[in-house]
Protein backbone atom coordinates (compact mmCIF):
# COMPACT_ATOMS: atom_id res chain seq x y z
CA UNK A 1 0.00 0.00 0.00
CA UNK A 2 2.46 2.32 0.56
CA UNK A 3 4.37 2.00 -2.70
CA UNK A 4 1.23 2.56 -4.46
CA UNK A 5 0.95 5.69 -2.42
CA UNK A 6 4.41 6.75 -3.32
CA UNK A 7 3.36 5.67 -7.28
CA UNK A 8 0.49 8.31 -6.75
CA UNK A 9 2.30 11.05 -5.05
CA UNK A 10 5.32 10.85 -7.90
CA UNK A 11 2.66 10.43 -10.67
CA UNK A 12 0.61 13.71 -9.31
CA UNK A 13 4.11 15.02 -8.73
CA UNK A 14 4.98 14.05 -12.84
CA UNK A 15 1.57 15.84 -14.11
CA UNK A 16 2.17 19.01 -12.43
CA UNK A 17 5.70 19.38 -13.43
CA UNK A 18 6.25 17.93 -16.97
CA UNK A 19 5.18 21.10 -19.31
CA UNK A 20 3.80 19.01 -22.00
CA UNK A 21 1.80 16.45 -19.70
CA UNK A 22 0.16 19.42 -17.41
CA UNK A 23 -0.61 21.49 -21.15
CA UNK A 24 -2.59 18.59 -22.09
CA UNK A 25 -4.19 17.33 -18.88
CA UNK A 26 -5.06 20.86 -17.40
CA UNK A 27 -4.26 23.78 -19.56
CA UNK A 28 -6.48 22.03 -22.40
CA UNK A 29 -8.96 20.90 -20.60
CA UNK A 30 -9.44 24.77 -19.31
CA UNK A 31 -9.34 25.79 -23.09
CA UNK A 32 -11.94 23.26 -24.82
CA UNK A 33 -14.15 23.94 -21.97
CA UNK A 34 -13.78 28.02 -22.41
CA UNK A 35 -14.40 27.95 -25.97
CA UNK A 36 -15.06 24.81 -27.65
CA UNK A 37 -18.92 25.05 -26.65
CA UNK A 38 -19.47 28.78 -27.66
CA UNK A 39 -20.25 27.94 -31.69
CA UNK A 40 -22.78 26.39 -30.23
CA UNK A 41 -24.21 28.68 -27.58
CA UNK A 42 -27.23 29.59 -29.87
CA UNK A 43 -28.82 26.03 -29.51
CA UNK A 44 -30.74 26.11 -33.45
CA UNK A 45 -30.65 28.00 -36.47
CA UNK A 46 -32.41 31.15 -36.83
CA UNK A 47 -33.49 33.40 -39.81
CA UNK A 48 -31.54 31.52 -42.42
CA UNK A 49 -31.45 33.79 -45.62
CA UNK A 50 -33.36 32.93 -48.89
CA UNK A 51 -34.73 34.21 -51.76
CA UNK A 52 -38.35 34.53 -53.45
CA UNK A 53 -39.23 34.40 -56.94
CA UNK A 54 -42.56 35.02 -57.50
CA UNK A 55 -43.90 34.53 -60.40
CA UNK A 56 -47.49 34.74 -60.01
CA UNK A 57 -47.57 37.64 -57.95
CA UNK A 58 -51.03 37.71 -56.56
CA UNK A 59 -52.68 37.75 -53.06
CA UNK A 60 -52.18 34.36 -52.39
CA UNK A 61 -48.60 34.42 -53.88
CA UNK A 62 -47.63 37.13 -51.56
CA UNK A 63 -49.45 35.51 -48.15
CA UNK A 64 -47.55 32.29 -48.75
CA UNK A 65 -44.31 34.59 -48.90
CA UNK A 66 -45.08 36.15 -45.87
CA UNK A 67 -45.74 33.03 -43.57
CA UNK A 68 -42.89 31.53 -44.97
CA UNK A 69 -40.70 34.49 -43.89
CA UNK A 70 -43.00 35.26 -40.36
CA UNK A 71 -41.89 31.31 -39.41
CA UNK A 72 -38.17 31.48 -37.04
CA UNK A 73 -36.18 28.98 -39.45
CA UNK A 74 -36.44 31.61 -42.50
CA UNK A 75 -35.82 34.82 -43.26
CA UNK A 76 -36.92 35.65 -47.39
CA UNK A 77 -34.03 38.79 -47.39
CA UNK A 78 -34.28 38.84 -51.37
CA UNK A 79 -37.29 39.24 -53.73
CA UNK A 80 -35.67 38.40 -57.09
CA UNK A 81 -37.32 38.67 -60.60
CA UNK A 82 -36.04 35.19 -61.97
CA UNK A 83 -34.18 32.24 -61.49
CA UNK A 84 -31.09 32.71 -63.16
CA UNK A 85 -30.25 35.90 -60.83
CA UNK A 86 -31.49 33.82 -57.34
CA UNK A 87 -28.90 31.33 -58.68
CA UNK A 88 -26.05 33.81 -58.73
CA UNK A 89 -27.01 34.72 -55.54
CA UNK A 90 -26.59 31.13 -53.76
CA UNK A 91 -23.44 30.87 -55.39
CA UNK A 92 -22.09 33.85 -53.99
CA UNK A 93 -23.49 32.69 -50.75
CA UNK A 94 -25.41 35.43 -50.08
CA UNK A 95 -28.44 33.02 -49.58
CA UNK A 96 -29.21 29.72 -48.52
CA UNK A 97 -32.10 29.24 -50.60
CA UNK A 98 -34.66 29.97 -53.49
CA UNK A 99 -38.19 29.75 -53.37
CA UNK A 100 -39.85 29.59 -56.54
CA UNK A 101 -43.59 30.74 -56.72
CA UNK A 102 -45.31 29.89 -60.17
CA UNK A 103 -47.71 31.32 -62.15
CA UNK A 104 -51.20 30.43 -61.41
CA UNK A 105 -50.88 29.87 -58.31
CA UNK A 106 -53.41 31.09 -56.37
CA UNK A 107 -55.76 30.32 -59.10
CA UNK A 108 -54.87 26.35 -59.26
CA UNK A 109 -55.08 26.38 -55.25
CA UNK A 110 -58.70 28.19 -55.29
CA UNK A 111 -59.70 25.21 -58.20
CA UNK A 112 -58.41 22.68 -55.72
CA UNK A 113 -55.81 21.93 -58.69
CA UNK A 114 -52.37 20.63 -57.46
CA UNK A 115 -50.36 24.11 -56.92
CA UNK A 116 -46.52 23.26 -56.63
CA UNK A 117 -44.15 25.52 -55.03
CA UNK A 118 -40.41 24.50 -56.19
CA UNK A 119 -37.93 25.38 -53.23
CA UNK A 120 -33.90 25.02 -54.04
CA UNK A 121 -32.37 25.00 -50.39
CA UNK A 122 -28.15 24.23 -49.80
CA UNK A 123 -27.61 20.99 -49.12
CA UNK A 124 -24.34 21.23 -48.31
CA UNK A 125 -24.56 21.79 -45.11
CA UNK A 126 -27.50 19.51 -43.99
CA UNK A 127 -28.54 21.76 -40.98
CA UNK A 128 -29.25 24.42 -43.11
CA UNK A 129 -31.07 22.11 -45.18
CA UNK A 130 -33.39 20.47 -42.93
CA UNK A 131 -34.50 23.92 -41.45
CA UNK A 132 -35.21 25.97 -44.70
CA UNK A 133 -37.12 22.92 -46.08
CA UNK A 134 -39.15 22.53 -42.67
CA UNK A 135 -40.01 25.75 -42.72
CA UNK A 136 -41.18 25.93 -46.06
CA UNK A 137 -43.09 22.86 -45.47
CA UNK A 138 -44.72 24.09 -42.66
CA UNK A 139 -46.14 27.53 -44.01
CA UNK A 140 -46.97 25.40 -47.67
CA UNK A 141 -48.95 22.87 -45.77
CA UNK A 142 -50.79 25.55 -43.82
CA UNK A 143 -51.67 27.52 -45.88
CA UNK A 144 -52.68 24.55 -48.28
CA UNK A 145 -54.99 23.42 -46.03
CA UNK A 146 -56.86 26.72 -44.75
CA UNK A 147 -57.45 27.41 -48.43
CA UNK A 148 -58.68 23.98 -49.15
CA UNK A 149 -61.07 24.15 -45.73
CA UNK A 150 -62.62 27.54 -46.73
CA UNK A 151 -63.57 26.02 -50.51
CA UNK A 152 -65.19 23.12 -48.61
CA UNK A 153 -67.28 25.50 -46.31
CA UNK A 154 -67.80 27.51 -49.64
CA UNK A 155 -69.57 24.03 -51.36
CA UNK A 156 -71.57 23.72 -47.94
CA UNK A 157 -70.00 21.19 -46.10
CA UNK A 158 -69.93 21.85 -42.51
CA UNK A 159 -66.90 23.57 -40.95
CA UNK A 160 -65.60 20.49 -38.33
CA UNK A 161 -66.15 18.38 -41.10
CA UNK A 162 -64.31 20.28 -43.99
CA UNK A 163 -61.46 21.06 -41.14
CA UNK A 164 -61.40 17.17 -40.93
CA UNK A 165 -61.13 16.53 -44.68
CA UNK A 166 -58.91 19.29 -45.31
CA UNK A 167 -56.18 17.75 -42.65
CA UNK A 168 -57.09 14.33 -41.62
CA UNK A 169 -54.37 13.26 -39.19
CA UNK A 170 -52.90 16.80 -37.52
CA UNK A 171 -49.63 15.75 -35.92
CA UNK A 172 -48.08 17.55 -32.54
CA UNK A 173 -44.44 16.63 -32.29
CA UNK A 174 -43.05 16.55 -28.62
CA UNK A 175 -38.97 17.48 -28.83
CA UNK A 176 -38.71 14.94 -25.62
CA UNK A 177 -35.43 15.62 -23.72
CA UNK A 178 -34.23 18.64 -26.13
CA UNK A 179 -36.93 21.09 -25.69
CA UNK A 180 -35.45 23.34 -28.17
CA UNK A 181 -34.66 20.86 -30.76
CA UNK A 182 -31.41 22.63 -30.80
CA UNK A 183 -27.83 20.87 -31.69
CA UNK A 184 -25.88 21.88 -28.72
CA UNK A 185 -28.05 20.28 -26.67
CA UNK A 186 -27.84 16.97 -28.81
CA UNK A 187 -23.94 17.52 -29.63
CA UNK A 188 -22.22 18.84 -26.55
CA UNK A 189 -23.01 16.11 -23.37
CA UNK A 190 -21.15 13.79 -26.22
CA UNK A 191 -18.47 15.84 -27.15
CA UNK A 192 -17.90 17.06 -23.84
CA UNK A 193 -16.90 13.03 -22.97
CA UNK A 194 -15.04 13.12 -26.02
CA UNK A 195 -13.14 15.63 -24.94
CA UNK A 196 -11.87 14.24 -21.58
CA UNK A 197 -11.07 10.70 -23.31
CA UNK A 198 -8.95 12.47 -26.03
CA UNK A 199 -7.01 14.92 -23.06
CA UNK A 200 -6.69 11.78 -20.63
CA UNK A 201 -5.24 9.02 -23.57
CA UNK A 202 -2.75 11.90 -24.73
CA UNK A 203 -1.76 13.27 -21.11
CA UNK A 204 -1.19 9.36 -19.92
CA UNK A 205 0.63 8.18 -23.18
CA UNK A 206 2.95 11.14 -22.75
CA UNK A 207 3.76 10.84 -18.98
CA UNK A 208 4.17 6.73 -20.16
CA UNK A 209 6.85 8.14 -22.43
CA UNK A 210 8.10 10.93 -20.92
CA UNK A 211 11.41 11.01 -18.87
CA UNK A 212 10.61 9.15 -15.20
CA UNK A 213 7.08 7.31 -17.25
CA UNK A 214 8.60 3.46 -17.44
CA UNK A 215 11.49 3.04 -14.11
CA UNK A 216 13.22 6.06 -14.10
CA UNK A 217 11.51 7.87 -10.92
CA UNK A 218 13.06 9.71 -8.97
CA UNK A 219 11.16 8.99 -5.75
CA UNK A 220 13.15 5.63 -3.98
CA UNK A 221 9.90 4.07 -3.01
CA UNK A 222 7.63 4.45 -6.14
CA UNK A 223 10.91 3.17 -8.36
CA UNK A 224 11.03 -0.11 -6.32
CA UNK A 225 7.46 -0.44 -6.57
CA UNK A 226 6.73 -3.82 -8.19
CA UNK A 227 4.32 -4.07 -11.25
CA UNK A 228 0.43 -3.90 -9.66
CA UNK A 229 1.69 -0.63 -7.00
CA UNK A 230 3.28 0.79 -9.96
CA UNK A 231 0.07 -0.02 -12.66
CA UNK A 232 -2.11 0.73 -9.17
CA UNK A 233 -0.55 3.77 -8.47
CA UNK A 234 -0.78 5.68 -11.74
CA UNK A 235 -4.33 4.27 -12.17
CA UNK A 236 -5.13 6.24 -8.61
CA UNK A 237 -3.21 9.49 -9.79
CA UNK A 238 -5.28 9.64 -13.06
CA UNK A 239 -8.67 9.25 -10.72
CA UNK A 240 -7.72 11.88 -8.52
CA UNK A 241 -7.38 14.29 -11.39
CA UNK A 242 -10.65 13.12 -13.03
CA UNK A 243 -12.07 14.03 -10.24
CA UNK A 244 -11.89 17.31 -9.98
CA UNK A 245 -12.31 17.52 -13.71
CA UNK A 246 -14.62 15.33 -14.42
CA UNK A 247 -17.65 16.74 -12.42
CA UNK A 248 -16.55 20.37 -14.05
CA UNK A 249 -17.36 18.67 -17.47
CA UNK A 250 -20.64 16.21 -16.87
CA UNK A 251 -22.12 17.92 -13.85
CA UNK A 252 -21.09 22.04 -14.49
CA UNK A 253 -20.57 22.99 -17.73
CA UNK A 254 -24.21 21.46 -18.34
CA UNK A 255 -26.15 23.80 -15.73
CA UNK A 256 -23.91 26.87 -17.32
CA UNK A 257 -24.86 26.10 -20.99
CA UNK A 258 -28.83 25.24 -20.04
CA UNK A 259 -28.51 21.80 -21.02
CA UNK A 260 -31.16 19.23 -19.99
CA UNK A 261 -29.94 17.90 -16.31
CA UNK A 262 -32.41 14.91 -15.02
CA UNK A 263 -29.69 12.28 -14.00
CA UNK A 264 -28.24 12.23 -10.53
CA UNK A 265 -24.96 13.40 -10.04
CA UNK A 266 -23.78 10.54 -7.86
CA UNK A 267 -25.03 8.12 -10.25
CA UNK A 268 -22.94 9.72 -12.94
CA UNK A 269 -19.79 9.81 -11.13
CA UNK A 270 -20.19 6.10 -10.24
CA UNK A 271 -20.15 5.50 -14.27
CA UNK A 272 -17.67 8.19 -14.63
CA UNK A 273 -15.12 5.45 -12.38
CA UNK A 274 -15.00 2.46 -14.92
CA UNK A 275 -14.62 5.06 -17.63
CA UNK A 276 -11.76 7.03 -15.99
CA UNK A 277 -9.90 3.91 -15.80
CA UNK A 278 -10.76 2.19 -19.58
CA UNK A 279 -9.16 5.00 -20.88
CA UNK A 280 -6.11 5.34 -18.53
CA UNK A 281 -5.63 2.16 -18.89
CA UNK A 282 -5.50 2.47 -22.71
CA UNK A 283 -3.26 5.52 -22.51
CA UNK A 284 -0.85 3.14 -20.39
CA UNK A 285 -0.92 0.53 -22.73
CA UNK A 286 -0.88 2.27 -25.66
CA UNK A 287 2.44 4.24 -24.13
CA UNK A 288 4.35 1.04 -23.39
CA UNK A 289 3.98 -0.04 -27.20
CA UNK A 290 5.10 3.26 -29.01
CA UNK A 291 7.42 4.00 -26.22
CA UNK A 292 7.95 8.03 -27.78
CA UNK A 293 6.17 11.06 -26.69
CA UNK A 294 5.88 11.75 -30.64
CA UNK A 295 4.79 8.43 -31.45
CA UNK A 296 2.17 8.87 -28.98
CA UNK A 297 1.07 12.05 -30.23
CA UNK A 298 1.20 10.98 -33.74
CA UNK A 299 -0.82 8.07 -33.36
CA UNK A 300 -3.35 10.00 -30.81
CA UNK A 301 -4.03 12.49 -34.17
CA UNK A 302 -4.19 9.55 -36.27
CA UNK A 303 -7.26 7.64 -33.99
CA UNK A 304 -8.82 11.05 -32.64
CA UNK A 305 -11.33 11.03 -35.73
CA UNK A 306 -12.25 7.60 -36.05
CA UNK A 307 -13.21 7.54 -32.48
CA UNK A 308 -15.38 10.68 -33.43
CA UNK A 309 -17.31 8.64 -35.99
CA UNK A 310 -17.35 5.44 -33.94
CA UNK A 311 -19.13 7.53 -31.13
CA UNK A 312 -22.60 7.35 -32.66
CA UNK A 313 -23.71 10.54 -32.53
CA UNK A 314 -22.28 12.40 -35.71
CA UNK A 315 -23.42 8.99 -37.44
CA UNK A 316 -26.16 6.80 -36.64
CA UNK A 317 -24.59 3.30 -34.95
CA UNK A 318 -27.71 1.95 -36.99
CA UNK A 319 -26.24 3.28 -40.09
CA UNK A 320 -22.43 1.86 -39.46
CA UNK A 321 -21.45 -1.61 -40.48
CA UNK A 322 -21.75 -4.37 -38.09
CA UNK A 323 -17.90 -5.55 -37.98
CA UNK A 324 -17.26 -1.68 -37.50
CA UNK A 325 -19.99 -1.55 -34.72
CA UNK A 326 -18.68 -4.54 -32.67
CA UNK A 327 -15.15 -2.94 -33.07
CA UNK A 328 -16.59 0.23 -31.44
CA UNK A 329 -16.93 -1.51 -27.94
CA UNK A 330 -13.48 -1.32 -27.25
CA UNK A 331 -13.42 2.25 -27.20
CA UNK A 332 -14.26 3.86 -23.62
CA UNK A 333 -16.52 6.50 -24.93
CA UNK A 334 -18.61 4.48 -27.07
CA UNK A 335 -20.44 3.02 -24.13
CA UNK A 336 -20.04 6.52 -22.49
CA UNK A 337 -21.57 8.52 -24.17
CA UNK A 338 -24.73 6.32 -24.75
CA UNK A 339 -24.30 5.81 -20.09
CA UNK A 340 -24.28 9.38 -19.54
CA UNK A 341 -26.75 10.59 -21.86
CA UNK A 342 -29.02 8.22 -20.47
CA UNK A 343 -28.37 9.36 -16.66
CA UNK A 344 -27.94 13.11 -17.24
CA UNK A 345 -30.11 14.17 -19.87
CA UNK A 346 -32.89 11.53 -20.01
CA UNK A 347 -32.96 11.14 -16.44
CA UNK A 348 -32.87 7.23 -16.52
CA UNK A 349 -31.61 5.13 -13.13
CA UNK A 350 -28.01 3.72 -13.18
CA UNK A 351 -29.84 -0.02 -13.40
CA UNK A 352 -30.69 1.51 -16.82
CA UNK A 353 -27.53 1.83 -18.21
CA UNK A 354 -26.30 -1.71 -16.80
CA UNK A 355 -24.88 -2.41 -20.23
CA UNK A 356 -23.17 -0.06 -20.51
CA UNK A 357 -21.95 0.56 -16.71
CA UNK A 358 -20.99 -3.13 -17.26
CA UNK A 359 -18.86 -2.60 -20.21
CA UNK A 360 -16.92 0.21 -18.89
CA UNK A 361 -15.75 -2.24 -16.10
CA UNK A 362 -14.55 -4.76 -18.78
CA UNK A 363 -12.45 -2.65 -20.52
CA UNK A 364 -11.03 -1.61 -17.07
CA UNK A 365 -10.22 -4.55 -16.56
CA UNK A 366 -8.98 -5.88 -20.22
CA UNK A 367 -6.84 -2.47 -20.84
CA UNK A 368 -5.35 -2.40 -16.85
CA UNK A 369 -4.63 -6.21 -16.89
CA UNK A 370 -2.33 -5.55 -20.37
CA UNK A 371 -0.55 -3.04 -18.96
CA UNK A 372 0.02 -4.73 -16.10
CA UNK A 373 1.06 -7.43 -18.02
CA UNK A 374 3.55 -4.95 -20.27
CA UNK A 375 5.12 -3.67 -17.27
CA UNK A 376 5.97 -7.29 -16.13
CA UNK A 377 7.47 -8.20 -19.29
CA UNK A 378 9.25 -4.61 -18.87
CA UNK A 379 10.50 -4.72 -16.18
CA UNK A 380 11.91 -8.29 -17.15
CA UNK A 381 13.62 -7.17 -19.68
CA UNK A 382 14.65 -4.19 -17.96
CA UNK A 383 15.73 -5.11 -14.52
CA UNK A 384 15.70 -2.01 -12.09
CA UNK A 385 18.69 -1.41 -10.24
CA UNK A 386 18.08 -1.42 -6.43
CA UNK A 387 17.79 1.92 -5.02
Amino acid sequence: MKATLAVLRNELHRILALRPAFSVLVVATILYAAFYPQPYVNEALRDLPIAIVDRDNTLGSRELARRVDATPDVAITMALPDLATAEREVYARRISGILLIPQYFERDLLHGRPSPVALYADASYFLTYQRISGGVSAAARTLGTEVETARLIAAGVEPALAGAAADPMPLTAVALFNPQAGYATYLLPAAFVLLLQQTLLIGVGLLGTLPGGRFGSRDGAAANAGPLASVAGKLLAYLVLEAVVLPFYLIVLPYLYGLPRLGSAVEILILALPFVLAVSGLGMVIAAIFRSPLAVQLAFAAIGLPFFFLAGFAWPPEAIPHAIRIASILVPSSAAIDGFVKLSQLGAPLFDARSEFLTLWALAILYGGTALALEIRDRRASPIAPA
